[in-house]
This record gives C-alpha cells, sequence and structure tokens, in this order.
C-alpha cells in the first residue's frame, strides 16, 4: 500500500508539472514572490487555495453516497 501511494504522488507531480507548463497556473495573481538579489521566495497561495476547491468538488461527486 505505501508502494501505491508513494506511486500515486509521484505520478501526480508529474500531472501537475505537466499542467503548469501547458496551462501556467503557478503565476495567479495573489500569489507571493518577492526577488531581491540572488534570494528569491515564491509562495502560491492562491493557486493553492484554487487547486483545494477543484479537488474538494471532484472528490464530493466521485465520492457522493
Amino acid at each position: 500500500m505505501l508502494l501505491g501511494m508513494g506511486l500515486f504522488l509521484a505520478l501526480m507531480g508529474l500531472l501537475l508539472l505537466g499542467l503548469g507548463k501547458l496551462f501556467s497556473i503557478g503565476r495567479l495573481p495573489g500569489d507571493i514572490y518577492i526577488q531581491r538579489g540572488n534570494f528569491t521566495f515564491y509562495f502560491p497561495l492562491v493557486t493553492s487555495l484554487l487547486l483545494s476547491l477543484i479537488l474538494t468538488v471532484i472528490l464530493n461527486l466521485l465520492f457522493r453516497r
């Protein structure tokens, strides 16, 4: 079961990387991006909220009894 979860997480990571290049979902207004000299800080606040909302709706539709 642990191996299956690891493979699932790896596939989801690859899927998100691929979709990120197609739709540039990681650069939404509201995401925190600070770049000063050789320091860069990026926190995708709005992106994570949007993904959470979408996944919640999809999973509720799939697992509704």
